[in-house]
């Protein structure tokens, strides 16, 4: 009895599958798409729908022309509107979330574009398809909202710290004050650069780059952050040096900006500011001074000292510029 429809099912299935990886590889090989565009949207909530089609082809096959008994008929039709309304809502979930995805890249102050916004929108959009095939299958959907309705409360009390964490997450991205790719530095220490912001956690990698920090979203929101890509990417870099007490300081400044700039031109050359020199103190064995250095990017900030401080050094020491060492006199005391 089940043979035939078994055997449609399997062919309708072969065949969808073989259309559509011919459709993906022509797709491939003739069309360069590129990512946030309407063609790319497009393509990719088609995916997979060759395969569908065929599966809705094979069922109202078997469905409208095989004479099969009637509690099969009516199985294959509770499956064929199943198969239809999820294919539908997949396309539906896949646009919506690329139109979104579309939207905040060409936005003038784009939202983070994470894992937890796209989860939310495909859980909304299955939620609704789901819904539908219930409809479809006579039962009733209002109990099942108020029971939800009920027991989201007892849910809401036993996953208070979950829930907390979700809404964070959601806050921090449609604050727009925390973006993926963004470098912070948290009140309790953690520092990194965002990675992603899930539906519990925010992952995050300092510059060093050898270990991923996973934060809960709710310590993130309620601690103190400095975004060092917020306003800009552009980073000031404060040096401080001191030079013996008999300096030209006029001389000391031409040196040092030049190899500022050498080292700025041959590190980090996106750095549109120029250096600056900047003497703040007579101290207690050399006269101080502050070299400002701007960083394209905040990874690039430690090589960048790191080059100076070491170009610097070998400048001073061939224009016989002393950098001193801390002295100190210490007077004995005559004994009583």
């Amino acid at each position: 009895m089940l043979a035939i429809p078994c055997c449609i099912l399997i062919g309708s299935l072969t065949a969808g599958i073989a259309v559509n990886k011919l459709v993906t590889r022509r797709i491939r090989t003739h069309l360069s798409i590129e990512e946030g565009t309407w063609h790319y949207v497009f393509i990719n909530a088609l995916k997979g729908v060759p395969i569908s089609l065929a599966l809705v082809v094979g069922l109202y096959w078997i469905v409208n022309t095989i004479d099969i008994p009637e509690p099969l008929t009516r199985l294959f039709s509770y499956i064929l509107f199943t198969v239809i309304i999820l294919s539908i809502t997949r396309v539906v979930s896949r646009t919506v979330n690329g139109v979104v995805a579309m939207h905040i890249e060409r936005s003038d102050r784009p939202l983070p574009k994470t894992t937890l916004l796209s989860t939310i929108l495909t859980v909304i959009i299955y939620a609704m398809g789901v819904l539908v095939v219930l409809q479809y299958y006579g039962i009733s959907i209002a109990p099942i909202l108020t029971a939800m309705g009920v027991g989201g409360m007892a849910v809401a009390l036993a996953l208070q710290e979950t829930l907390a964490n979700i809404f964070s997450g959601l806050h921090l991205i449609l604050s727009k004050q925390l973006r993926l790719g963004d470098y912070i530095r948290l009140s309790t220490g953690e520092e990194g650069r965002v990675t992603d912001i899930t539906w519990r956690f925010t992952t995050i990698v300092p510059a060093s780059g050898s270990n991923m920090v996973v934060i809960p979203n709710q310590k993130i929101a309620s601690s103190n952050i400095t975004n060092f890509s917020m306003p800009a990417l552009d980073m000031t870099i404060s040096i401080p040096v001191g030079v013996a007490y008999d300096s030209d300081l006029d001389f000391v400044e031409k040196v040092t900006l030049e190899v500022a700039n050498e080292v700025i031109a041959r590190v980090d050359s996106e750095v549109q500011q120029p250096p600056l020199v900047r003497f703040t103190a007579f101290g207690e064995s050399s006269i101080d001074f502050n070299v400002i250095l701007h960083s394209s990017n905040f990874d690039h900030q430690f090589l960048l000292k790191h080059e100076f401080i070491k170009a610097l050094t070998r400048r001073y020491r061939e224009e016989g510029i002393d950098i001193p060492y801390p002295i100190r006199s210490i007077q004995q005391l005559p004994q009583v």
